[in-house]
């Protein structure tokens, strides 16, 4: 079968139109316009520019593609299919159906080719400045005079909506400041909004917001002009100290006679006739649908030849790598690959009970500061908290345009957008990226941190300031619900520890996690350490709880606490035992890890015959009843805090061991 134009580029383009129009079609549910409109854009970067190769997507050397905008996914299955990626025309085919490697928005981890999970806007575009970090961080420490065994580029396209979020602002400033000239954006400039059009409420000028961060912006008029195209790459790639934006005007739903230009291209399939009307207007044939000539087939071979070829050349260039640097070799295919050695372990601080209190954000610097030069790929920073988060790595440079080699990030107040960069850094991998603020905060970091769980990918938050324990601050800083709602998000692993020795072990729990990211939950105030002699909480944090103080014989009563209130609840616990009754005390740092143990070892820790059950936690109490019973109770929070010094503010809440002791009592009374 033929179709009317025998110009193997816009054959190509068109194809990838059309695989876009037909997979949403039949799943009568997607997004065609985009994929319709930026097709030109997709195959240039996939036939012509990037260094990638199709036969193994995780080559480290290779150029990264973010489809920011990632409602459009099917421009990236189609062309990710047409190059040769593990993604068969049947994936395609069954777009957004149960079970397929072809959701709806792309998932990093599910399909082959996919750098980032994207589809809430702004996400992917703000991943990107992290990955350029991760990058330029690597190539400093890797790349020699001689050899760069690190260099490559990050392309991407973002929408109008990508653009309006607040989230890409944060990050297109900080990219600017730092000077990430490896990334270069596409904007697709359409127009148009599923209200209708941008102008209804985005009516800036794009471009000189962009050269006022101090981005290299260029202008293309046309989408479908190719050479305006390649030269617009050609001279963002010759820009090497400002990240790039290509603001590139394009028709949504191009080719659609009655759709193109109108939001009802956005989000909603054609429709049966309107989809032969527009193939009919593009040469392209009726039926059947998903159709490749082979033509394109032909092209797209030589992607993979190339992708292949390239790759090749740089295993040669790290063969010599390997043989002229053979530790840094070893060392770069360690981190890569997720190991991060044993030695920093050894240098876990263990804090003694020298009657000294001290806050558990205080000793969580401590821990970074001591593992931090076993662990050379451990980074962060703060959102412009450091003083107070403890995250700063004292023997280290600031990361800036400057110095590349830098451990250190200030991210600025951008919290959104730190979240997002930590993704970006754990998707390129090889880092163990960390960022703080206050818990309190960790709403404006909400949207990353539920696509970092759904990645599966491990930022680590250092979240302090934990509670109305910060005091004076009052209730817009004091957390209430917070903890609760990071508990909710799945895959995401909440921390928080009693003492310096649980936040050591915290810290090594975070680092060892796997999958998902980590919350540490730390303290403004001061709090007593736990002598490990007689409370070995470091090598129990990793179970999410365990038996901290127990009685003699068996229990009459369980106090469950976290964090600061395990302290009073110890206190607590001997003032009922001096009354005759038998307590027991759990520590219990995480509901997450905890779940992860055995049904014997659960049943070890809250024994089911135990029924005078009393949780303490200076929250809410939205989740603690599946760990009380129906006949236990939870000493929470159910208001906002107050503003008052923290010895009072947790006096008035009812965080003393008298009312422990006497809530204690009442549950007994009422079994």
């Amino acid at each position: 079968m033929t179709v009317s134009s025998n110009n193997i580029d816009q054959l190509s383009i068109n194809t990838i139109r059309f695989l876009a129009v037909d997979g949403v079609q039949k799943a009568n549910s997607g997004h065609p316009g985009m994929p319709m409109a930026c097709s030109p854009i997709a195959y240039l970067l996939y036939s012509k520019i990037m260094k990638h190769n199709p036969t193994n997507p995780k080559w480290l050397n290779r150029d990264r593609f973010i489809l920011s905008a990632g409602h459009g996914s099917m421009l990236l299955y189609s062309v990710l299919h047409l190059c040769g990626y593990d993604i068969p025309l049947e994936q395609l085919q069954q777009f957004r159906q149960f079970g397929s490697i072809t959701p709806g928005h792309p998932e990093f981890g599910l399909t082959a080719g996919v750098e980032t999970t994207t589809g809430p806007l702004g996400q992917g575009f703000a991943n990107s400045v992290g990955m350029a970090i991760a990058q330029e961080f690597l190539a400093n420490k890797f790349n020699k005079d001689d050899i760069k065994i690190i260099d490559h580029y990050f392309y991407g396209i973002c929408s109008d909506g990508d653009l309006m979020e607040g989230v890409s602002h944060e990050a297109a400033s900080l990219a600017a400041h730092l000077k990430l000239g490896k990334i270069i954006f596409f904007y697709d400039h359409n127009g148009i909004t599923i209200d209708g059009s941008t102008t209804l409420a985005f009516t800036e000028d794009v471009g000189k917001r962009f050269e006022a961060y101090g981005w290299h912006v260029q202008h293309v008029e046309d989408v479908n002009d190719l050479n305006a195209l390649e030269t617009a790459l050609k001279n963002a790639q010759l820009e090497t100290t400002k990240p790039s934006i290509i603001v590139t005007k394009t028709h949504i739903g191009y080719g659609s006679p009655h759709k193109q230009d109108t939001s009802a291209a956005h989000g909603s399939p054609l429709g049966d006739e309107e989809v032969k009307l527009t193939k009919k207007n593009l040469g392209w044939p009726e039926e059947p649908t998903f159709f490749i000539p082979s033509e394109v087939s032909e092209h797209f071979k030589r992607v993979k030849v190339n992708g292949l070829e390239e790759e090749q050349k740089w295993n040669k260039l790290f063969e010599t790598y390997k043989a002229k640097y053979p530790e840094d070799a070893k060392l770069l295919l360690d981190v890569m690959n997720g190991n991060f050695g044993e030695e920093w372990k050894s240098k876990l601080p263990v804090f003694k009970d020298d009657g000294k209190k001290l806050a558990t954000r205080a000793a969580s610097g401590k821990v970074l500061n001591a593992i931090a030069a076993s662990l050379p790929t451990l980074i962060g920073g703060s959102a412009d908290l450091e003083p107070s988060n403890n995250t700063y790595l004292k023997d280290y440079k600031a990361f800036s345009a400057e110095n590349r080699d830098g451990r250190n990030f200030h991210f600025g107040i951008r919290e959104h957008a730190m979240a997002s960069i930590l993704n970006g850094m754990a998707y390129y991998g090889g880092i163990i990226p960390y960022g703080g603020t206050f818990l309190v905060f960790s709403d404006y970091l909400r949207p990353a941190i539920r696509l970092a769980s759904i990645s599966k990918i491990r930022p680590i938050y250092v979240f302090t300031h934990d509670s109305i324990g910060l005091g004076e601050d009052g209730p817009t800083h004091q957390p209430v619900e917070h903890i609760s709602s990071l508990r909710s998000i799945p895959k995401a692993i909440v921390i928080r520890p009693a003492d310096a020795n649980e936040t050591a072990a915290a810290w090594q729990a975070a680092i060892e996690h796997k999958e998902g990211p980590v919350a540490l939950i730390l303290t403004r105030q001061g709090l007593p350490i736990l002598d490990q002699e007689k409370y070995p909480s470091a090598k129990n944090l990793i179970k999410g709880a365990y038996v901290l103080r127990d009685s003699k014989g068996t229990p009459e009563l369980i106090l469950i606490a976290t964090g600061s209130e395990v302290g009073v609840t110890l206190k607590a616990a001997d003032k009922l035992e001096a009354e005759g009754i038998k307590v027991r005390v759990v520590s219990f740092p995480s509901w997450e890890l905890f779940e992860q143990q055995s049904e014997e070892y659960k049943e070890s820790v809250l024994p089911s015959s135990v029924k005078a059950r009393l949780a303490i936690e200076a929250g809410v109490r939205h989740g603690w009843d599946r760990y009380v019973g129906k006949h236990g109770d939870v000493i929470s929070i159910e208001k906002f805090g107050s503003s008052a010094p923290v010895e009072v503010v947790m006096e008035k809440y009812g965080y003393s061991a008298e009312n422990i002791s006497a809530r204690a009592k009442e549950v007994l009374g009422k079994l």
